[in-house]
């Protein structure tokens, strides 16, 4: 896309996002975790699909097709029992700029969910989405022995669930050096179409390292769960009217 989101119009939150802080405290422990204890912690907590899929640690060199050419990859021990990985990676990146993006989105999108749910059913809210996006990873390649990590799943879901809750509220963007107000729906439409026709793309190629389907998955949940989760829930500001 070719605006960048820098923030939102908070007026009509009425609760701290303890949550949310926890979350990003979460990422960074992990972040700092990982540069500590390197790849062989990173390679084991990350979710393999196959791992999964067959409940086995794979261990070693394995070997790879990706986009015609073969590459090596090793797999490092991982938890016991392995499906744990499914929520260790949630809180995994792979790069400062992979874990500085997600944050950003973290921050400006999820507070106002959090506000609509409230503390206890964001918490769940996000793990489901976080789930939802790597089985929607693993079912679309279930051979897979590439490592998937991150917490794009679990945000996708923040985003669809803003998208479909507060369409018309203001984001703020960043388009070359100016800041301007945009409609939530376009900032968050362009995302989802350009996962959508990423994920296209990358089927045609089969070589890409961005989770496409899981952000799609996790975009897809959110937009059902903040219908379902906020059932029989009232807001603070609802109650003192």
């Amino acid at each position: 896309m070719g605006f960048f989101p820098i923030g939102d119009d908070n007026s009509l939150r009425v609760t701290t996002p303890y949550v949310v802080y926890g979350l990003l405290l979460a990422n960074a422990i992990m972040w700092f975790v990982q540069l500590s204890l390197g790849e062989s912690f990173t390679g084991g907590y990350a979710t393999v699909p196959f791992e999964i899929m067959n409940g086995v640690d794979l261990t070693g060199i394995q070997r790879v097709d990706i986009g015609g050419k073969e590459f090596a990859i090793r797999e490092y021990p991982g938890p016991s029992p392995i499906y744990v990985t499914l929520l260790s990676s949630m809180f995994m990146h792979g790069s400062w700029m992979h874990i500085l993006g997600n944050l950003l989105y973290l921050v400006i999108f999820a507070d106002q969910i959090e506000d609509l749910l409230g503390h206890g059913r964001f918490l769940l809210f996000y793990l489901l989405c976080g789930l939802a996006a790597g089985f929607a990873q693993i079912l679309w390649d279930p051979s897979s022995i590439i490592p998937c990590l991150g917490a794009s799943g679990a945000i996708a879901g923040c985003l669809g669930a803003y998208l479909v809750r507060h369409p018309t509220n203001a984001v703020r963007v960043l388009i070359f050096r100016d800041i301007i107000n945009v409609p939530a729906f376009i900032v968050l439409g362009g995302w989802i179409a350009l996962q959508v026709f990423s994920q296209i793309g990358s089927s045609a190629s089969k070589a890409s390292g961005v989770a496409y389907l899981a952000h799609i998955g996790g975009f897809a949940a959110g937009v059902v769960l903040v219908f379902v989760l906020a059932i029989g829930r009232r807001r603070r500001d609802q109650d003192e009217r």
